[in-house]
């Protein structure tokens, strides 16, 4: 009854999340949402599978169980917890022991004056007490820190989550950009042969007078620009391969990743859910969101400071000259009593503390709704890229095979002596960049879909009823063969 009663006085405001807009809908990619979203879609805890990559899911694990960020976070989680469980610890009574022995020593002059001791010699005092105090909650002071203390680690728990969602994001973001500077690498280093070729020719030619300088000259650039790129290309790789070896927590130089200039592009399907449950599936708005819950409850620890604090002490033990009395009845000391303070003049702090606490929390819900409206905007990116990116790669998949029709077409007819060894070496070359194209454009659909996945939340979701974070079934299982290009499947909605 005492208990309810208590829990019935805890002062400040009680907790009700901010309101924010929410749109029905997502605006962007239309043109491939055939269907409205799927209330139930959910994204797979394990999403990277999905990508049909044995390498990437090797390197993912490994960056999930040593990426020093990942453990970092994991400590400041523990902390939030220890804090928890120290604010939790303030409900109960305090209770200590202890015990003394002291030697004393009085002269003639000392002993005289004396009321304990009347003749002078060496004395020996023992004590021991248990003591008992107890402040109780009256105005739940103490229950809104724990309030405060168990949101804040909840906003911390979600940011453990979004730091692996981030490391592995940001680990297939590089293995995918490292992919693509392997294709990318691949065709270069055939231009380059190819224009090494060309060059051979005009110089032959001029000596020939069938080419001029200048021919020979504009093959020399186009050459070295090609070579220019390959270097560029390459650089941008070896740092890649830098990156991903910190995020599996390897020193750079004890790493590598084998070379597929050959390299299939997948871009798995992406479930899209409605815009309200994108708060519970990205942990940066869940995170927002508990520590507005957080401020919320200081400000009931702020109001409390008004009112009068209760604090009931006792107090038992034994004292005694002699040790060999120590444990006696006859030398029994207690105390009990309760003490009431109520503060009447503190400079204005407690009205400035007050005020703090308000301060904080609006601050805490402007950040929550901010956080919100950037990750609708962020999910609107990244459908806009994802829908672009589908045509651009349609257009670039008929550029190629007409280019393939044409460059077949060369062959044929230098076969036949119809056409000249330039020509079909030109037309080789536009084939080249049109297949080049066409790849960086795969690579960047399969790049967009890891945005999507990590704006999206990826496959964390977070309940408000039981105030835990719970991940999808996985779906999908791992594979180290790599997929053809057939095997390749748009973003849609399930």
């Amino acid at each position: 009854m005492f208990a309810t009663l208590l829990a019935a006085c805890a002062v400040g405001p009680d907790y009700r999340k901010p309101s924010v807009e929410i749109p029905t809908q997502f605006k962007e990619g239309v043109d491939w949402q055939r269907a409205h979203a799927n209330p139930q879609a959910s994204l797979s805890s394990t999403w990277w599978l999905d990508y049909r990559d044995g390498t990437l899911t090797r390197l993912i694990d490994q960056a999930l169980k040593a990426n020093q960020s990942i453990v970092q976070a994991d400590a400041a989680y523990r902390l939030a917890q220890a804090t928890v469980a120290a604010t939790t610890a303030s409900l109960y009574p305090q209770v200590n022991a202890g015990i003394s022995t002291t030697r004393l020593g009085l002269g003639p002059g000392a002993a005289h004056i004396s009321s304990v001791f009347a003749m002078p010699g060496v004395y020996q005092i023992g004590s021991a007490n248990v003591g008992a105090s107890w402040e109780p909650d009256l105005w739940g002071q103490i229950r809104r820190e724990i309030e405060s203390s168990k949101d804040s680690a909840q906003s911390t728990d979600a940011l453990v989550a979004g730091e692996r969602l981030s490391i592995a994001a940001s680990l297939a973001t590089d293995y995918f950009a490292l992919r693509r500077a392997d294709v990318d690498i691949g065709l270069l280093e055939q231009q380059k042969q190819i224009d090494t070729r060309m060059l051979d020719m005009m110089r032959a030619g001029f000596e020939q007078k069938e080419s001029s300088s200048s021919d020979v000259l504009m093959a020399q650039d186009t050459l070295e620009q090609v070579i220019a790129y390959l270097q560029a290309t390459q650089a941008a790789r070896e740092q890649y391969e830098h990156a991903i070896a910190v995020l599996t927590n390897v020193p750079p130089g004890d790493f590598s990743i084998a070379p597929e200039p050959h390299y299939s592009f997948v871009t798995p399907t992406v479930p899209l859910a409605l815009p309200s449950q994108l708060l519970e599936r990205r942990y940066d708005v869940v995170s927002a969101e508990r520590l507005a819950a957080a401020a919320n409850a200081r400000i009931g620890v702020a109001k409390a400071a008004f009112f009068p604090t209760l604090t009931l002490a006792a107090q038992a033990g034994v004292q005694t000259g002699a040790l060999s009395t120590l444990f006696s009845l006859p030398n029994r000391i207690w105390t009990i009593g309760p003490s009431l303070t109520q503060p009447l003049f503190d400079g204005g702090a407690r009205n400035a503390a007050l005020r703090g606490a308000h301060a904080s929390y609006d601050e805490s819900v402007a950040a929550y709704r901010q956080t919100v409206l950037t990750a609708f905007q962020s999910v609107e990116d990244s459908l806009s890229s994802t829908n672009h990116l589908m045509q651009q790669q349609q257009a670039y998949a008929v550029m190629y095979q007409r280019n393939q029709q044409l460059f077949e077409r060369e062959q044929a007819q230098f076969g036949l002596g119809e056409a000249s060894e330039q020509n079909v070496l030109t037309q080789q070359l536009t084939l080249l960049l049109a297949q080049q194209n066409l790849a960086d454009t795969q690579a960047l659909l399969t790049l967009s879909s890891v945005t999507l996945v990590r704006n999206l939340g990826g496959g964390w979701q977070w309940h408000d009823t039981d105030h835990s974070k719970k991940a999808p079934v996985d779906s999908g299982t791992s594979s180290a063969s790599q997929p053809k290009a057939a095997d390749a499947k748009p973003l849609a909605m399930q």
